[in-house]
């Protein structure tokens, strides 16, 4: 039986770990171009982030995402995701990218047991993808995310962020764009964590309420009775394998069937997105001479997990730290 149970009686069964807060995009909604990452030394290892894992997945966890920054600059990630699938009782290991390694990296992740891919791309257009990340490598992501879908994977899907005034005229031509190849996508309502300068949160917000309403113009959607292990609120499309989906932090609150926690980079349990609710679990790792175990730690963590977030886009961000340092 599972002991990973939070003070609402929520069962976390999934996990996601941040292998590094690095990346090689700056996108707008995410950081700031002149960001500072964490010394290599506050950054858990390879070794330590396995060992988390396997404590993890023996307490009952099904689902393990590895996110970043972006994991896939990870030196060695490999090796650890090999180490990780491989253990008894997991259901499926995920990796959340921005798809700038994916075509060189996609037929090795599939080979260590990565099971499914969420890539992040929220234009169809190489200018403003430059505008969005800041990076010149929209035809690389382009080509990764044709390289993954050649391959036998459990399941691919396309995250994109939809900002009003900025990208949400695209919102029918990525929907085509995943369902053309047998893909999910989910459209996602930004989330006020670290400070920006690039737009204005309030201003460029826009509902799933009416990013479906838009989406029905042009696509036949009904409720679908498929349920994610993550926040995700699935339509099916008529004519089409592929869902689309909406995550929604705003507008429809889902913490109430909450099952995640995430394991940043340097090691911190962060019990809520949305709060700062955390416990370090490096001195677990680094002094075992500690009479607590790691077990312990894990389960005295989960007593910190709130029972929902708060976020307001009329007030200044609560959360300073950037999506880059949390883990997606």
């Amino acid at each position: 039986m599972s002991s990973l149970i939070d003070p609402y009686g929520r069962k976390i069964d999934y996990l996601r770990i941040s292998v590094t807060d690095k990346c090689d995009f700056r996108c707008t909604y995410c950081m700031d171009e002149d960001v500072t990452f964490l010394p290599r030394n506050q950054i858990l290892t390879l070794e330590e982030i396995v060992k988390v894992a396997k404590t993890f997945i023996a307490m009952g966890t099904k689902r393990i995402r590895i996110t970043g920054g972006e994991p896939l600059v990870r030196k060695n990630l490999l090796w650890a995701l090999e180490q990780i699938s491989k253990q008894p009782g997991l259901e499926e290991l995920t990796i959340t990218t921005n798809g700038s390694q994916l075509y060189k990296m996609a037929e090795s992740l599939l080979n260590v047991g990565v099971s499914r891919i969420n890539i992040s791309l929220d234009t169809l257009k190489a200018d403003r993808f430059y505008a969005l990340t800041r990076r010149d490598k929209f035809q690389q992501v382009i080509d990764g995310i044709e390289k993954a879908a050649s391959l036998d994977f459990k399941k691919l899907k396309i995250n994109s962020v939809m900002l009003k005034h900025h990208n949400d005229d695209e919102l029918q031509n990525l929907a085509q764009f995943a369902l053309d190849r047998q893909m999910d996508i989910s459209f996602i309502e930004e989330m006020p964590l670290g400070v920006i300068t690039d737009h204005d949160r309030a201003a460029a917000y826009l509902s799933s309420d009416e990013v479906i309403e838009r989406l029905e113009t042009n696509f036949s959607l009904t409720e679908s009775q498929h349920i994610s292990s993550g926040p995700t609120r699935y339509y099916d499309v008529a004519g089409y394998r592929g869902r689309i989906g909406v995550i929604s932090p705003h507008s429809h609150n889902f913490c109430d069937t909450c099952n995640r926690i995430r394991l940043t980079a340097e090691g911190r349990l962060l019990l809520c997105l949305g709060n700062e609710h955390s416990k370090d679990l490096k001195p677990f790792l680094r002094a075992p001479q500690q009479a607590m175990s790691l077990e312990q730690g894990i389960i005295d963590a989960l007593a910190l997990k709130p029972l929902k977030h708060h976020f307001n886009l009329e007030e200044a961000p609560q959360i300073l730290r950037f999506m880059s340092a949390t883990g997606g």
